[in-house]
């Protein structure tokens, strides 16, 4: 995990840092000559969140960025915010899409606290898939603002759960299986949030494609891979079936999904090295937990009552 603060009353200084920090960007446009400055950044692998608290008015110009670039705006406004096609302006509680992430786009914060999340674009490909039977299509969002009250709430708890149970920790943050969970939930919350250019409903072919034989390929291939980072688009590449195929045969011969799959392998791994494991030699419920992808201590241990009848912490001291 990477971490970075900054704390500065010096525009000039500001300006410098956020240009190098984002993207080329300048403060101006009726900014007054002093003004303080505090952004906090932890990041893992393909997301970032920043936290950043401005107490002065300034202008912004990004170049793209590349990343989809998410805001939630805590005190303040952000206003004249624009990009190609649209201009829109934030306030307090607001949790919106900057832009998509070939386009530049500019604006105006003033006196504003607010978050700035930031993913690989590829990351909602790897979730969601697309047409393209076997290289799905790049998944683009079509709108900037949330489907619904509701949605924007929930990317909002997901980006805080994020912050509270994965980058508060570099202990967890940096365990491999952790990073790759957090930034596919917060991809799937994401395509859950706004519209986008991905069709949910397997075609009739894809319907055919998803037969028993490719379920159990798929299978073979979590079950021989769940130590390691897995997408569903990999998942489907190696039962040779569209990622849609691949959810619709879930659906139909497990009445399950393949991340819930993945994830109930891993419990059963977790399961296993509890078992074998010794507290006497420093092992801990919370490090075998991370070390297979489950990053909040208390969500595990109720997946775990509910798979094996007892505690985690039983398994560890009983054996």
């Amino acid at each position: 995990m990477e971490t970075l603060t900054f704390d500065s009353d010096d525009l000039d200084r500001t300006e410098d840092f956020l240009s190098h920090a984002y993207a080329k960007m300048r403060i101006g446009g009726g900014a007054s000559d002093s003004g303080r400055a505090r952004i906090h950044r932890s990041a893992i692998d393909s997301l970032s969140v920043d936290e950043l608290d401005l107490d002065f008015d300034m202008s912004y110009a990004v170049t793209p960025l590349g990343r989809i670039c998410l805001c939630v705006v805590h005190e303040g406004t952000i206003e004249d915010h624009v990009y190609q096609g649209v201009s829109d302006s934030f306030g307090p509680g607001d949790v919106v899409s900057f832009a998509p992430p070939e386009l530049s786009y500019a604006g105006r914060v003033h006196a504003a606290r607010y978050n700035i999340t930031m993913l690989d674009p590829e990351l909602l490909t790897q979730v969601a898939g697309t047409t393209g039977g076997r290289h799905p299509e790049p998944v683009r969002l079509t709108g900037h603002r949330p489907h619904t009250p509701a949605a924007g709430d929930r990317l909002r708890s997901t980006i805080r759960y994020v912050q509270d149970h994965v980058l508060s920790d570099p202990a967890v943050a940096d365990q491999p299986l952790v990073a790759s969970t957090a930034a596919q939930h917060l991809a799937a919350t994401v395509l859950a949030t706004f519209p986008h250019t991905a069709a949910t409903d397997p075609t009739g072919s894809e319907r055919l494609d998803a037969h028993p034989g490719a379920l159990r390929r798929a299978l073979a291939y979590i079950d021989d891979h769940a130590d390691r980072p897995l997408t569903v688009a990999q998942i489907a590449e190696a039962a040779h079936i569209s990622v849609r195929a691949l959810q619709y045969a879930f659906r139909r011969h497990l009445d399950s999904t393949p991340l819930a799959y993945v994830r109930q392998a891993r419990l059963s791994h977790a399961h296993d090295e509890l078992a074998a494991a010794d507290p006497e030699d420093g092992a801990t419920v919370t490090d075998i937990a991370a070390r297979w992808g489950f990053y909040h201590p208390g969500r595990f241990a109720t997946l775990y009552r509910h798979s094996y009848g007892r505690s985690p912490r039983r398994t560890l001291h009983d054996g």
